[in-house]
């Protein structure tokens, strides 16, 4: 891992409903002409057309030791243990390789590890290491600090953690990307980061932030997001969710000879995230006393916190978080207006109005 950015395959350029392969390719190509190695995958990406893309676009036209290939083992994809190894053979065969360089235990949390362990995933996964077909073994997360050092503290086989880190959740209460960062360099960890663009959010900023960002360089608003995280010594590698060219060419442009962030930079990072943080909007302090007393268990402050990031950020959707935090738990609309919520809340918030608001932008 020489150089830090990565190529991460989840959201790759479309055409027609499908990935576009003629514009993947060029990607591939200038992506690899410049030094850049590190590519990453997973099964649910593209309904499995991401590992097929990639097989045809990268693996079958470059030497094996030229690049690095990240896949993962997703919950979704294994029901027993004797579930895992065929799908880890199946996996190396639709990506036209005999080796995994990198292989993660996808999106670690407390919905799914007891999945993974009483499947074994960890054990065979270390297993299949021991036999060629991985050469490091590792994990993405999506939890808490205290769970993942957990995790850690359960698995020291564990060589590498993939977290979301990006400076707008660098202090966050519910992403924890800091907390996080500090547990894998308590275990002596290095880092891959995703979303450091915070799924596109910190590149489509409003614009009293973006006159914050402004530079003589012209450098775009996604490439201080990137270079901030690219900063941290522990961080190896930076995934960027690239969908065209033109992003690809941004990235490239500021990453190929990357240059860490100034004192300056942090000031204006910094100033971005309290502008951010001031717009008025729900007022929630996620304390959550509100979710014990709720009779429906409604997760409030995270559908508050989503409700939130969809208005600070130009083009921002959340869909898919607002169906994430509903998959287990009950929907916005399902509030039956009993009040409790009210009651309790130090912020003194109408939740029971403010849930219909949350329940009119995701319930479409």
């Amino acid at each position: 891992m020489n150089k830090k950015l990565g190529f991460g395959c989840m959201r790759l350029p479309m055409k027609n409903d499908k990935i576009d392969y003629e514009e993947f390719t060029k990607m591939v190509d200038m992506f690899m002409a410049n030094g850049f190695t590190y590519f990453d995958t997973a099964h649910v990406y593209h309904g499995g057309n991401s590992e097929i893309a990639l097989r045809d676009c990268l693996t079958s036209r470059y030497p094996r030791e030229s690049y690095q290939l990240t896949n993962k083992l997703s919950g979704s994809c294994f029901k027993e243990e004797k579930d895992i190894r065929p799908l880890v053979d199946h996996l190396l065969e639709i990506c036209g390789v005999e080796y995994f360089d990198y292989f993660l235990m996808h999106a670690q949390s407390r919905s799914n590890y007891e999945h993974f362990t009483k499947c074994r995933a960890y054990e065979i996964s270390n297993e299949l290491k021991k036999e060629g077909k991985i050469k490091h073994l590792g994990l993405s997360f999506h939890d808490d600090a205290a769970f993942l050092d957990q995790i850690l503290n359960e698995h020291p086989e564990i060589e590498i953690v993939q977290i979301q880190f990006n400076y707008y959740d660098f202090n966050s209460s519910s992403v924890q990307s800091k907390l996080c960062y500090d547990v894998c360099k308590k275990h002596h960890l290095p880092i891959i980061v995703m979303e450091p663009i915070k799924g596109g959010k910190l590149a489509n900023l409003p614009k009293e932030a973006l006159d914050v960002l402004k530079n003589d360089e012209n450098l775009s608003p996604a490439s201080y997001a990137v270079r901030f995280v690219a900063s941290f010594d522990d961080i190896v590698m930076v995934l960027s969710g690239m969908s065209n060219l033109e992003q690809l060419a941004d990235n490239i442009s500021y990453m190929k000879d990357f240059k860490p962030f100034t004192k300056e930079e942090y000031e204006k990072v910094n100033k971005v995230v309290e502008i951010l943080d001031h717009i008025p909007l729900i007022e929630c302090t996620a304390c959550r006393y509100c979710i014990d007393g709720c009779p429906k268990q409604i997760h409030i402050p995270d559908l508050f916190h989503l409700y939130n990031e969809t208005e600070k950020f130009a083009g921002s959707d959340n869909s898919f978080g607002y169906r994430m935090h509903t998959k287990n738990n009950n929907l916005a609309s399902d509030c039956i207006k009993c009040g409790k919520c009210e009651k309790i809340c130090p912020q003194h918030l109408p939740i029971r109005s403010l849930l219909e608001n949350v329940a009119k932008r995701f319930e479409k």
